[in-house]
């Protein structure tokens, strides 16, 4: 049986952080599909669709990586997409603390799961996608934040 991850994240952007836990659960899993989730509480500062091409040419050369956009609870889209992991990376223990507490909202939604933490490469850790868009929305140059080319 496959050993599925989904990557779970609102990926705005997609940042090299993210690059580098992909790259490295690719040590662990078949298969990682990265879910874009959808907030409807939040506006998007990277258009969705631009995001999911991004990644996708990121990955180009790895098969066993897919992306998916996705609305609804994370627990269920794993579920539905038949991955018993979610693939998470951490930077700090800020992002732990409220990462726990999503990993035991998505068991009680969908027990066969479990949560995968990696801890962040430290060259990558200070990257944050909302730094990124930060830097981006007044006109810096963020090439050597993500691993694809956005326009300015």
């Amino acid at each position: 049986m496959a050993r599925i991850a989904l990557f779970p994240g609102s990926f705005d952007p997609f940042t090299k952080g993210h690059e580098d836990i992909v790259l490295r659960g690719l040590n662990l899993f078949d298969q990682i599909i990265i879910g874009i989730g959808r907030n409807a509480n939040k506006q998007r500062y990277f258009p969705l669709d631009d995001m999911v091409r991004f990644i996708e040419q990121t990955f180009r050369d790895y098969p066993s990586v897919s992306v998916l956009p996705y609305d609804g609870l994370t627990a269920n889209v794993a579920r539905e997409a038949g991955a018993k992991f979610l693939l998470r990376g951490l930077r700090n223990t800020t992002d732990f603390e409220y990462e726990n507490s999503i990993s035991q909202v998505n068991r009680y939604v969908y027990e066969d799961v479990e949560t995968v933490f990696l801890i962040t490469s430290p060259h990558l850790a200070p990257i944050s996608s909302s730094i990124i868009r930060d830097l981006h929305r007044y006109g810096k140059n963020v090439d050597a934040f993500v691993p694809y080319k956005l326009d300015q």
